[in-house]
């Protein structure tokens, strides 16, 4: 049979086939107006929180909500973000790459750059294949263009969508980024929580750890109210959802850190009919892997491969290391990348020549116990493991076995019988830092050595910022690493300030207090002229 003749026979079977179809259908309406079968895809993100949910084992608080989900779909253990902070990480998040590969890894970006690479945000991938995308939610703290909400997402609840138009929507829920509110419902007897040993046992800190427990529990009911309000639309088993937190918890030595408290994460997924319920999943996973995994279950193929891989692959199962990298935080210079195993962590600090605790605007205007450590450590009052971290300087490398070192307090950089460890993570590291994120490291700019003086002429560093802006580009040098950044006195002035706050009952309230300093004060109670 020639070709001529093997197109009529396929054309005679197709047009068979074809009527068979239309036969055992009569009712079959046109193929635009049946709905569209491929699930909807609800994110859900809580603003600086790891695993402290009472599905993971934390003691003190209770959050049915996030525990139900999690009974009804995969828990995963090993989840981590690819940034300890919410503008780098969401940018990561929202496209499927670790932020330093797309320029956005320096936190409140002021030079912002469209996306390189020919990489398009998660949310218009879904739009060009017919998804209708939301966000219900404020903020999007991306660090590149396009950043505003209009111009990534279509609308601001999948309401809007057409009907039997498949839906992509995300939410944040940001009650658990400082300040907290306390929950009169069922507030927490600081006495039952459990504080991590680098951080001291007192009143005070276990108060404020409290508090931020109680904030989990009304983001809790939060995410309840959302997920009933799938089930009431009858919508649950036919939507993929997603449960993650942006990146670890807001305590001083988690987030904007490297450690397990600023970018391990909790991870929960839901997915009726394709996922079994009650799985605890122990793969080493990243923020970045949801892109990739939405992706593919919505049958939608990014013209760039992405970093994070779906969690539904051999890539995943086979993991053997995560990322993570932390660079700029507000006007605060500081570089460091790190590589975990199951086993081990490893840490490169990149200006190992500059406090953990150097000044930052936010952080002392927020961090209660940041006050309460400071003060302990100046009176000689922490363990040498505490005090660790108010040190003038950090080691080039950090290297910790998690297995008999949770917390990662023992540094064993310097240790002969873990050198081959190191090496391995160091080469891994390294590969990872040159060949996937092109990593630009740190210029002479960001630096910044021998830009300012060389000592603190003024009573805090707070008050020489506030008072020197006109003289100094801090958006490009930072500001400067001068530590400790207060006396005795001036942080135990800023601990009176915290506590009525940190102590407040359930039912009352109390004004969160702004943190000032010398000099600033003065200048902004001085009357003008008229």
């Amino acid at each position: 049979m020639n070709n001529k003749g093997k197109r009529t026979v396929m054309k005679t079977v197709m047009k068979c086939l074809a009527i068979g179809v239309m036969l055992s259908v009569p009712s079959m309406v046109a193929a635009e107006d049946q709905p569209d079968a491929r699930p909807n895809v609800l994110w859900i993100t809580i603003e600086d929180w790891s695993p402290d949910l009472s599905c993971y084992g934390t003691k003190g608080l209770q959050t049915p909500h996030v525990d139900k989900l999690a009974t009804q779909g995969i828990r995963y253990e090993r989840a981590f973000t690819t940034s300890p902070v919410c503008s780098t990480s969401r940018s990561a998040m929202m496209t499927g790459f670790h932020q330093n590969y797309i320029g956005a890894n320096q936190h409140r970006e002021h030079h912002k750059q469209p996306l390189p690479y020919g990489i398009k945000p998660v949310p218009h991938l879904f739009q060009d294949a017919g998804y209708h995308t939301s966000l219900m939610s404020r903020k999007t703290d991306c660090n590149f263009l396009p950043t505003e909400k209009d111009k990534l997402f279509m609308g601001e609840d999948w309401s809007e969508r057409a009907a039997g138009q498949p839906f992509f929507t995300r939410v944040t829920f940001g009650g658990t980024h400082r300040s907290w509110h306390r929950d009169p419902l069922r507030p927490i007897d600081p006495k039952n929580v459990e504080i991590p040993p680098y951080y001291p046992d007192t009143p005070f800190v276990r108060a404020d750890w409290a508090n931020g427990l109680e904030q989990m529990q009304l983001v809790d009911r939060e995410v309840g109210a959302l997920l009933k309000r799938l089930d009431d639309e009858g919508l649950s088993n036919n939507t993929l959802v997603f449960f993650i937190g942006d990146h670890g918890r807001c305590h001083i030595r988690g987030k904007q850190f490297l450690y397990e408290g600023g970018i391990r994460i909790p991870m929960i997924m839901r997915w009726p009919g394709k996922v079994d319920p009650g799985q605890v999943n122990d793969d080493m996973v990243m923020s970045i892997d949801i892109c990739a995994t939405i992706l593919e279950a919505a049958g939608i193929e990014s013209a760039v491969p992405l970093h994070g891989k779906s969690l539904f692959s051999d890539d995943v199962k086979n993991r053997k290391y995560v990322f993570a990298a932390r660079d700029k935080m507000d006007e605060t210079h500081d570089s460091m990348r790190a590589i975990r195993s199951r086993d081990y962590k490893l840490i490169l600090n990149l200006m190992p020549e500059r406090p953990w605790c150097q000044f930052n605007r936010y952080k002392e205007a927020s961090y209660p116990v940041l006050a309460e450590m400071n003060i302990l450590n100046m009176e000689g009052k922490l363990t040498p493991e505490q005090a660790l971290f108010f040190a003038p300087s950090k080691p080039e490398v950090e290297l910790f076995d998690l297995r008999s070192d949770p917390y990662e307090l023992n540094n064993l950089a310097d240790d002969p019988n873990q050198a081959s460890v190191k090496s391995e993570l160091l080469k891994e590291l390294n590969n990872w830092r040159e060949n996937v994120i092109l990593d630009q490291g740190v210029s002479d700019e960001f630096r910044a050595e021998g830009v300012f003086p060389a000592e603190n002429p003024m009573a805090t560093v707070g008050q020489w910022v506030s008072e020197s802006g006109d003289k100094y580009d801090f958006n490009t040098t930072g500001w400067p690493a001068w530590y400790p950044t207060r006396t005795l006195a001036e942080w135990k002035q800023v601990r009176d300030q915290w506590e009525p706050y940190v102590f407040r009952e359930s039912e009352k309230a109390v004004a969160h207090p702004v943190i000032k300093y010398v000099g600033r004060d003065k200048s902004k109670n001085k009357k003008k002229k008229k």
